[in-house]
């Protein structure tokens, strides 16, 4: 099966899976939160190499894509991040900006999507409620551990739709 279009996909999130988001989580921590910065950063976000090193190992077999709770206006920092860390191309599904469903809800919606057409062998997320409401949908699913976790970013991500 050499066609790409008949790969089946393996499928990263990026914040705390593939990049480390440990350096601007003080962005989280302040009242009100300051979401502008905290995203404005992410391009100085260093690679997590566990992740990489999975996603370019998947990129051997299958078709990598990305599924990020990150909005759409992060899209250019977004894929220049990932070309600068030598990651493999694939396409790159975001929320949408004004999106404030928590990321277990918008990513199962686009998993299921993809997997209308594809085989989905894994999806690869740090976020335990995404992986676990995957896991239920019948995902295969790999839970990223290997970045320090963060409360602020669990609130934001379930709480306020926001990653």
């Amino acid at each position: 099966m050499t066609d790409s279009s008949k790969r089946p996909l393996a499928v990263f999130d990026l914040d705390n899976t593939l990049a480390d988001t440990a350096h601007r989580q003080r962005f989280l921590e302040r009242r009100p939160r300051d979401w502008d910065a905290f995203f404005a950063a992410a391009p100085e976000d260093p690679p997590l190499e566990e992740g990489v090193r999975l996603a370019r190992d998947s990129a051997r077999e299958c078709e990598v894509v990305y599924l990020t709770g990150r909005p759409e206006r992060c899209r250019r920092d977004t894929l220049d991040w990932l070309a600068a860390h030598g990651m493999p191309e694939g396409r790159v599904f975001m929320r949408r900006n004004d999106d404030r469903r928590p990321a277990r809800r918008t990513k199962l919606e686009v998993l299921r999507r993809l997997a209308r057409d594809r085989e989905v062998r894994v999806l690869v997320d740090d976020d335990e409620l995404v992986c676990e409401d995957a896991e239920r949908a019948g995902f295969p699913v790999l839970q990223a551990r290997w970045a320090t976790p963060s409360a602020e970013l669990k609130v934001a991500q379930e709480r306020e739709g926001r990653t």
